[in-house]
């Protein structure tokens, strides 16, 4: 037979579980709200140049704008991160077209990066060793929170200017009004926090996990 001493220590766990349960809640929800207000609705007009473009893969979209950017002279190299193996800038040049000059001369691509994580290492050590202090960001608008989180942490000590690629979805209607959009913000909104805690608690240093990554390659 249950004590009337445990069954109040049981009730107590409980209630104390429920209201743990509820404080995380409440803040998850706080921090998704908080997560939207860091979306891009739309694409920005750059104010300034940089010192070099890095472009995370994903989507046509990216490269095309990225290669745009480089092409206007916004930056003086573009790093493609995340490019699948065997891939080259002429394979690139066949389905951007009008790019082949830049694309022969200033692009540089990175085969290793499997995550956003890998592309931020992997643009650590582009930009280091090209002494760049100032890199335009170029990747979709519901993972530009997440790539310049791993950026900054990566690169603590360069200018990050965000080129959000807005896709026709969001363009059209809210994310909240399509089911497929929902679930793709409700899932990086997971994946940035489960960056950003990893980062709080990360202890390997930036050194260590550049180390790990060949250095990206011209093609």
């Amino acid at each position: 037979m249950v004590s009337l001493r445990a069954a109040v220590k049981t009730r107590r766990i409980r209630s104390a579980g429920v209201k743990l349960a509820a404080v995380c809640t409440v803040l998850l929800i706080l921090g998704f709200a908080g997560f939207i207000g860091l979306l891009p609705s739309e694409e920005v007009a750059l104010d300034r140049n940089a010192d070099g473009i890095v472009v995370l893969t994903g989507g046509t979209s990216r490269v095309s704008d990225a290669l745009e950017l480089l092409a206007a002279g916004r930056g003086k190299r573009l790093l493609i991160t995340g490019v699948n193996p065997g891939t080259t800038t002429g394979d690139i040049a066949r389905q951007v077209v009008d790019y082949d000059r830049v694309l022969a001369c200033c692009v540089d691509l990175d085969y290793s990066a499997q995550n956003t994580l890998g592309n931020a290492v992997q643009a650590r050590r582009w930009a280091l060793e090209h002494r760049f202090n100032s890199l335009i960001v170029v990747t979709s608008a519901y993972h530009m929170p997440r790539a310049l989180a791993e950026l900054a942490h990566q690169l603590p000590d360069v200018a990050l200017i965000a080129f959000p690629v807005v896709s026709d979805h969001l363009r059209i209607e809210p994310w909240w009004s399509n089911g497929a959009m929902t679930r793709l913000v409700v899932s990086e909104y997971l994946k940035y926090l489960a960056a950003k805690v990893r980062m709080r608690f990360d202890i390997l240093g930036n050194d260590a996990a550049a180390s790990e990554l060949p250095t990206p390659t011209v093609r």
